[in-house]
């Protein structure tokens, strides 16, 4: 059984790789990596390490482990690598992947499923693009997996009780200290209850010491940040405090049933997710009841307490998508054991799913031909990506009609891995805006004619980000606050009109427009919150 188990998890590391870590730097900066990787920046530029700052500003709305971990990866590789910024987050869905494996073998279902179920969350939508992405949910719920893996062996085994408790206090406080009590409560919290309802705690009794290291281990290394800020800079931190919990309750409401089609954020496994949550319909069919029932459990209650919480993100269903992974894998395991003798009642839900891939596919070469700006290296690209996913649609087809479903899945997997590894430097081809200008030529400007740019009354981190350091903002507390020198540029909202009575003691002339937008105007993603018009302003003598 050993080599099996290592065929497994190399396997499964490999297919991490391909998805993860190809073509890191393919799709532009976001406003949420911008805001995490302007943070990392002025760690290393300004030593901001513990009072984290964006802007020269305070930002203490997230703890800082992935930040720390991101400015690392910076500082050894560079930082004007954009794929060094988001290896980390790439070596945390790494860690989801390989814990979530590892932990399903704890549950007596067979290491081929346990397979099947981290193959399913290495390949769900939303796990790809946190996996691929320099946002911190991808951290905290991967430390928290971790944190579950040793906890599911304290509670199950009195052997290694101390190693158990102490590994699992230190990845469940790596969870907090990524992003506060978010993962405690979406992923840690219905584990718990699952777990309860499901297995029941016995004999722990003997287990309460060991069990309050665990906590206080966990809270001590999670919250000793949160502390030291409120102690250095009390007055920001309860401001931001006081901020970020009014959000929870007026930002982003939602209704109670607005996750209720989470299992359409897994992608290309939406239809097997939904089936598997048929709990009379796969009961009877699964190898592991036991497992199975502690598997949904684990899922349905996620929702619900992410239902409960007014503010609602499509990207907060993330914790979601890592029960559901296991518990897909009862379905596709059921598949892969009876699939030849299914009656079509149940094969053509498959047929549907799987076919429906095939069919992309076959159509993409055909497709991309006729929409893609095709020149150039992007035509090599196309000829791989079309190779690949036309040969894979054609061995699906194949694949049914020798009712080989292992195959169509592990091709099915392939189909994600073929899209990373040779699709995504076509994404360049969408990059049409006419008026591209980087803020990083205004910043060589600057420095080469001697003068400081400043921002009228707000900023958006992806033009600080794409600057390359902080933009001092002009309005502050709602009173302006002129710059001392007789002459500085100011970047200005395209949405506003500069007062010459604001600035009456200075002449103003305007110079150029800044458009960081990647898409042209005409469609929906243009965001002009990402443009400026840029203005010399000079001392009246």
């Amino acid at each position: 059984m050993k080599p099996k188990f290592h065929r497994y998890l190399l396997a499964l590391v490999g297919v991490c790789i391909l998805i993860f870590f190809f073509n890191l730097d393919a799709i532009y900066v976001n406003i949420m990596e911008a805001r995490n990787f302007g943070s990392a920046r002025e760690m290393l530029n300004l030593d901001h390490w513990l009072l984290t700052t964006l802007n020269d500003i305070p930002r203490y709305e997230k703890p800082p482990l992935p930040t720390w971990l991101t400015a690392i990866s910076a500082k050894i590789f560079g930082i004007e690598h954009l794929w060094a910024l988001r290896l980390p987050a790439a070596c945390a869905a790494t860690l989801l992947a390989v814990s979530l494996y590892k932990f399903s073998t704890l549950i007596h279902i067979t290491r081929k499923q346990a397979f099947i179920g981290a193959l399913i969350a290495v390949s769900s939508f939303y796990i790809i693009f946190s996996g691929r992405n320099g946002q911190w949910d991808i951290f905290t719920h991967s430390f928290m997996m971790v944190a579950i893996y040793f906890l599911f062996q304290f509670f199950r085994d009195e052997r290694k009780l101390w190693r158990n408790a102490i590994l699992a206090g230190i990845f469940f406080g790596f969870s907090i200290l990524s992003k506060g009590p978010v993962s405690l409560y979406a992923l840690f919290l219905p584990f718990l209850i699952a777990y309860a309802i499901v297995y029941k705690f016995h004999d722990f009794r003997k287990k309460w010491g060991a069990f309050l290291v665990f906590l206080i281990l966990g809270l001590a290394v999670g919250l000793w940040w949160f502390v030291y800020v409120r102690l250095a800079d009390p007055v920001a931190f309860l401001e931001i405090t006081k901020d970020e919990a009014a959000n929870w309750g007026s930002y982003n409401i939602r209704p109670f049933y607005y996750y209720w089609s989470f299992f359409t954020q897994s992608g290309i496994w939406t239809i097997p997710s939904f089936v598997a949550l048929l709990y009379p319909y796969l009961k009877n069919r699964v190898s592991n009841k036991k497992a199975y029932k502690f598997a949904i459990l684990w899922t349905i209650l996620s929702v619900i307490l992410l239902s409960v919480i007014p503010e609602k993100k499509s990207r907060y269903l993330l914790p979601v998508l890592i029960p559901m992974a296991l518990n897909t894998s009862f379905y596709i395991e059921y598949l892969f054991s009876n699939f030849s003798g299914l009656k079509m009642k149940e094969k053509w839900v498959v047929y549907f799913n799987f076919g429906l891939i095939a069919i992309i596919g076959i159509a993409f070469p055909f497709a991309a031909f006729f929409f893609l700006d095709l020149d150039g290296i992007y035509y090599l690209w196309y000829i791989l990506t079309s190779v690949a996913l036309f040969g894979i649609g054609i061995a699906i087809f194949y694949y049914f009609r020798k009712n080989r479903f292992s195959k169509i899945f592990y091709l099915t997997v392939g189909f994600i891995c073929s899209v990373i590894v040779f699709g995504f430097p076509l994404i360049d081809t969408f990059i049409d805006n006419p008026n591209y200008k980087s803020f990083s030529e205004l910043k060589k400007q600057a420095e080469k004619q001697q003068f400081r740019v400043y921002e009228y009354n707000s900023f958006s981190p992806e033009i600080i980000w794409d600057y390359g350091k902080p933009i001092p903002i002009l309005i502050k507390n709602e009173s302006l606050s002129l710059p001392k020198e007789d002459e500085f540029g100011l970047l200005f909202n395209v949405t506003d009109t500069i007062s010459s009575k604001e600035f009456s003691g200075y002449s103003i002339q305007k110079i150029d427009q800044y458009d960081l937008n990647q898409v042209s105007p005409e469609k929906s993603g243009y965001k002009d919150r990402l443009m400026r018009d840029f203005y010399i302003l000079k001392k009246k003598n």
